[in-house]
Order: C-alpha cells, then sequence, then structure tokens
C-alpha cells in the first residue's frame, strides 16, 4: 500500500503523514490535498528548482 504524503504550505515540501515539521522550512502547517510531484536532485543544476524557489532537494508538491 502506498504511503499517503502530505505537502507543506509554506514550501511545497512532501512527507510522509505522521511528519509534524516540514524538514525543509521547518514549518507546520500542511495540506492533504495537493496536485502534482516534481523530484529535484540537484538544485545547482534544475532551471525549476530556480523557478520554484527550491533550496533543498527532495519531492515537491507542484500545486499546494
Amino acid at each position: 500500500m502506498a504511503v499517503k504524503k502530505k505537502a507543506c504550505k509554506n514550501c511545497g515540501a512532501l512527507v510522509d503523514n505522521d511528519v509534524n515539521v516540514c524538514p525543509v522550512c521547518k514549518n507546520n502547517q500542511f495540506s492533504t490535498n495537493w496536485r502534482g510531484r516534481i523530484v529535484i536532485l540537484d538544485v545547482e543544476k534544475s532551471k525549476l528548482a530556480k523557478m520554484l524557489n527550491v533550496k533543498k532537494e527532495g519531492e515537491y508538491a507542484i500545486k499546494k
């Protein structure tokens, strides 16, 4: 069974439902109603990371 994830309302990072603090921005507000997913592997080379203002590698929701 797939693990459900929630998106940080501040930075869009996707985390497991049992996480209470975002590991990227330390925010504690999350949304379970998100769409689209992007995985950033290298923030230095990724044009999408720059467009989305992502500073850390990881999995992010596109719409939160």
